[in-house]
């Protein structure tokens, strides 16, 4: 706790004092972030240091698997935290955020691994239909690449899981919201994001544009046909 205190004080005494501005202009005029970034609770991935975000420019909410459970009407921190970005600070971009050596996802490969942890296990139940993707189409696969696999899978589940949210169902339907599927390689700093356009993780790279799982774009369906039939 020494240590954290240091790092306390360091923070009152030097980084605030560097960026007094912002804080001031922060608690005068509050936040307006314009993405919310769902990530694994993982010590090793720090969601304002991949993107380089400032005070106020993400917001942030972090559990183990990175996981966004299907909407209910029952109160839980990720959906609190999805339904405040979407109506209350309007953010126009929503990041799912895995990772490489994923502890919560390891768990799911292991039978037993989970007995001592029944809450974790509970939890990761929202994981189940990734990890019934990785059973069913890559039986064959070693459990080093199962691991990898199962966390890109359960990224796509989750993502899934977010458009049943009634905030971000119609924010996508007004084509005011974008989602996003990322993939962090501890090892390497690399980053795959998610490509609607052939489903498959693509390295992101400055010379190209940014692969998107569900690009801004009004999708009206009912309205889409009404047209037709007028």
């Amino acid at each position: 706790m020494n240590e954290v205190i240091g790092r306390v004080f360091k923070f009152e005494k030097h980084v605030f004092a560097r960026h007094a501005d912002l804080y001031n202009r922060l608690a005068t005029n509050g936040q307006s972030p314009k993405a919310l970034m769902i990530s694994c609770a993982d010590s090793r991935i720090v969601p304002e240091l991949i993107l380089q975000a400032e005070p106020g420019d993400l917001f942030v909410t972090r559990n183990a698997g990175n996981i966004v459970p299907p909407f209910a009407q029952m109160n839980g921190g990720v959906s609190s935290a999805v339904e405040y970005a979407v109506l209350a600070l309007g953010v126009t971009d929503i990041i799912v955020c895995g990772h490489s050596g994923c502890g919560a996802m390891e768990g799911l490969l292991k039978p037993g691994a989970l007995d001592a942890m029944p809450n974790v296990a509970a939890w990761l139940r929202h994981s189940h239909a990734a990890e019934g993707v990785v059973r069913s189409c890559y039986p064959e696969l070693p459990h080093k690449d199962r691991l990898r696999v199962l966390t890109l899978e359960n990224i796509v589940c989750q993502l899934a899981h977010l458009r049943t949210h009634p905030s971000v169902a119609a924010g996508i339907a007004r084509g005011q919201l974008a989602l996003h599927g990322w993939y962090v390689d501890i090892h390497s700093g690399s980053i795959l994001a998610l490509d609607d356009q052939d489903g498959q993780f693509t390295p992101v790279r400055d010379d190209k544009p940014l692969p998107i799982a569900l690009p801004h774009a009004a999708r009206l369906a009912a309205h889409q046909t009404l047209d037709r039939i007028a």
